[in-house]
């Protein structure tokens, strides 16, 4: 099942596929929901696509559609209480490290490690975004994103996959320029992440994937970038050094998760601009960009680079 949160720019209010196919509990609603299971079985088949998005908000309460650009997708789960974003794969952070100099640390192999970002800062499908202040080196970030489905403390790892609600795709922009100064303190990221992770551009239930889940957890799908149509990445989720049991678990030891809450996989190996090389990657994305992050069986991720707005600093 494919499940989204549309906005309605003449409402100004979000309102979930769900509500607009069948009236039943809204999708904006999972973060607070305490029965995700039954939630989630409430849905039925009110969505089998995302391109019924804006003929069932046609039909919505018999009003006709006045144009549709009315509409837009949000992240599937507009406001999750936590955003834990992880550092799963091995490629990504041996390339990172290597780049500075530096060997991998051997403590990254004893446990999934993650920063906390800014789940208000989480931006839908073909939302613009501009580079923080101060910052010319914006870099894209290609990860899998696992929502929540049933909250709980210290799961175990058997017992994670009964806690995932679903998959959906997590562009966790970068300010390099910055991230590379706040962080030679020894603390962060923090403002060269802050500004804008775009995330969508749907949630796929969890048992969308049931043939690709394999007896050690490891989930096989192809991930891809591309920046104005011109292919960067091409990898498998299957390359995680971390399987999601583990990192679900690793988030829940002695802290709560929550229904609705997001962890992201972290970047896959060469999925992003800081990996490849600007001059590989033709430069760092400016103004005019269209970033597109496809991973099999959820769909493709846009997003239009702009200028920041006049009056920003």
């Amino acid at each position: 099942m494919r499940l989204a949160t549309v906005y309605d720019a003449v409402r100004r209010s979000s309102l979930p596929v769900v509500e607009l196919a069948s009236g039943r509990v809204p999708l904006r609603d999972l973060a607070g929901s305490k029965d995700v299971p039954a939630y989630l079985g409430e849905l039925g088949q009110a969505v089998a696509h995302l391109g019924e998005i804006r003929a069932l908000a046609a039909q919505w309460k018999g009003e006709p559609l006045a144009a549709l650009e009315r509409f837009a997708l949000l992240a599937p789960v507009p406001n999750p209480r936590a955003f834990r974003d992880f550092y799963a794969f091995e490629e990504h952070v041996k390339t990172c490290r290597a780049q500075r100099g530096l060997e991998m640390n051997p403590a990254w192999y004893e446990q999934p490690v993650f920063y906390f970002s800014n789940p208000s800062s989480l931006v839908g499908h073909e939302t613009p975004v501009f580079a923080p202040a101060g910052s010319v080196e914006l870099d894209y970030e290609l990860e899998l994103g696992l929502v929540i489905g049933q909250g709980g403390r210290d799961i175990a790892p058997e017992e994670a996959w009964k806690h995932v609600a679903g998959f959906t795709i997590i562009n966790d922009f970068s300010a390099r320029d910055l991230q590379r100064r706040e962080m030679s303190v020894g603390l962060g990221p923090a403002k060269g992440k802050d500004f804008a992770t775009a995330v969508g551009p749907c949630l796929v239930t969890l048992d969308e994937f049931s043939d690709r889940i394999e007896s050690d957890g490891t989930l096989r799908l192809q991930m891809t970038a591309r920046v104005n149509g011109r292919e960067l990445s091409r990898v498998n989720a299957a390359d995680m050094y971390y399987r999601w049991p583990a990192i679900v678990a690793q988030a829940s030891r002695d802290a709560e998760l929550f229904p609705g809450d997001l962890l992201g996989s972290g970047t896959v190996g060469t999925g992003c601009i800081l990996e490849i090389g600007p001059e590989a990657a033709g430069g760092w994305l400016k103004p005019g960009d269209v970033v597109e992050l496809e991973i099999e069986r959820i769909g493709i991720l846009r997003t239009p680079i702009v200028a920041r707005p006049q009056g920003g600093k």
